[in-house]
């Protein structure tokens, strides 16, 4: 009900109409039943508008650092997160990414769509960088029909930085569905995976039309300065 609530009666009306931003191919979303969302990641605003254009409801998986913090403004972004339908997983690795495929399998299994970013965190310069196997594997345990999404200017919207968000017009791209049945029962080999993952990277960057780069954000990230990620 306060996702409802947030989306259509008090916060979603108030973005739609400042930023008015332009959507194509939605028909390719199934309109009820469990989906994958697989997207780039420009921006934190990117959890923001892809569920804006959507009538049904979009559950993403954000770190859990989001949910804890002190103060009015740690209270501030924790009730954005819940509002906007995400939930919170640990991402250090190991057992932690276990259970958040867990937590997203059991998101799928209620018949969500569910919102992945296959990158692992925004990128920091606008580059599309390698993706992660985790999205691939939830793809063949889940057996989830994956759709990919370009996320377009969002990160223009709100700039590494900036304090206050720019009136720019974002985009969504929904691309058509992709079938990953031919590999089902493979989840435990490696090669299938990455094979699984770099032609969702492979798709995402045709709709983006952004630069690919074969390694990791977050490799790039730890070299840049910590108000340049």
């Amino acid at each position: 009900m306060f996702y409802w609530l947030m989306k259509n009666l008090v916060i979603g009306p108030i973005l739609l109409t400042a930023f008015r931003p332009w959507v194509r191919g939605v028909e390719n979303v199934p309109r009820t039943g469990a989906v994958i969302l697989a997207s780039n990641h420009l921006s934190f605003t990117d959890s923001v508008f892809l569920p804006l254009v959507l009538d049904r409801r979009v559950v993403f998986l954000a770190k859990s650092d989001y949910f804890t913090g002190r103060g009015i403004k740690g209270w501030l972004i924790k009730m954005f997160f819940e509002a906007s339908g995400q939930l919170p997983i640990d991402r250090s690795g190991g057992k932690a990414s276990e259970a958040s495929l867990n937590t997203g399998l059991k998101v799928l299994a209620e018949g969500f769509a569910l919102g992945i970013y296959p990158e692992g965190t925004r990128s920091p310069d606008g580059i599309m960088y390698r993706g992660r196997t985790g999205v691939a594997r939830m793809i063949l345990e889940s057996g989830a029909p994956v759709v990919p999404v370009a996320m377009i200017d969002t990160e223009k919207v709100m700039p590494i930085g900036a304090k206050l968000p720019k009136v720019v017009r974002p985009g969504v791209v929904f691309g058509e569905p992709l079938d990953f049945s031919r590999f089902q029962g493979l989840e435990g080999d490696r090669f299938v995976l990455r094979s699984i993952t770099d032609e969702i990277m492979y798709e995402l960057g045709r709709l983006s039309g952004q630069e690919y780069r074969d390694v990791y954000a977050t490799t790039v990230k730890d070299k840049r300065p910590a108000n340049a990620r």
